[in-house]
């Protein structure tokens, strides 16, 4: 579990895709902060641009105090893609005791020119990633924004109301959001007002090792959340805050700033 929340500290799981050509026209930039048990422990950045043809994301990290002197814990994530299963991820993980770097294509919900260094310890119980696992599915980070149809409230219990099968590189899991509450946010910048709570449940599908802590308390968690804000003058909504029980307290990412402005159009990107 340690390792897992130093990764969730220091890479904003942001969105990815835009098509080329696509003409951004709304930002968010949001910067958060990561908690264990009240206490900080990394500070990440994370910048989107998205419009009704797509959306691009990058993010980056640290780990902060006690634990970057632990860990080093550092990293950065990106995508891009559209809203027609193609996208592009990478992301790179940086402690003082490896480096991680994944990157993958999802052509038609099809994942494509997977890379992943260092490759994938062995472990004869590790449930192994078929290529059937592969079709179906998006990046993380696509996975992170929340599109909600229609021309209606964007921040109502329907927003909640999704499921995403996910593969990262190396593990093949299924998220499935539902309805808890809503509540209401004030950010030190940017946005104030209010976001609709969902229950996140984790269903490990390949690539994980079952015995492992870490993987049978998410798979066991009934108390995860994420708060869903809106992106102002869009259908999007996106994380807001994500929080985790662990073994040694709750784990937190928050937004200390979530603040959209409009952007002048893109000009269209030439094609071969």
């Amino acid at each position: 579990m340690h390792r897992q929340l130093i990764a969730a500290a220091v890479v904003l799981a942001g969105a990815g895709a835009w098509a080329p050509g696509a003409h951004a026209q709304t930002r968010l930039d949001a910067e958060y902060t990561a908690y264990l048990s009240g206490l900080p422990i990394g500070k990440g950045s994370w910048v989107i641009d998205v419009d009704d043809s797509g959306y691009s994301a990058t993010a980056s990290g640290a780990a902060t105090g006690l634990i970057k002197i632990i860990s080093g814990g550092q990293g950065s994530s990106s995508g891009q893609g559209n809203f027609n299963g193609t996208s592009t991820y990478s992301t790179t993980v940086k402690t003082s005791h490896k480096t991680d770097e994944i990157a993958l294509a999802v052509v038609n919900g099809v994942a494509k020119d997977i890379r992943v260094n260092p490759p994938t310890d062995p472990d004869p119980e590790r449930v192994p990633v078929s290529e059937a696992m592969k079709q179906g599915i998006v990046d993380p980070m696509t996975a992170s924004l929340v599109r909600v149809a229609g021309t209606g409230e964007l921040v109502t219990s329907e927003a909640c109301a999704r499921s995403a099968s996910i593969f990262d590189g190396r593990l093949r899991y299924d998220l499935k959001l539902a309805f808890k509450r809503m509540d209401k946010v004030k950010s030190d910048r940017g946005y104030v007002g209010p976001v609709v709570v969902c229950a996140v449940y984790f269903t490990p599908v390949a690539g994980h090792v079952p015995s492992r802590a870490a993987i049978k308390h998410l798979a066991a968690s009934q108390d995860m959340e994420v708060w869903l804000a809106p992106i102002s003058g869009t259908r999007f909504l996106a994380p807001y805050r994500f929080q985790v029980p662990t073994p040694i307290g709750l784990g937190k990412l928050e937004a200390d700033q979530f603040v959209v402005t409009a952007q002048p159009p893109r000009k269209a990107a030439k094609t071969q």
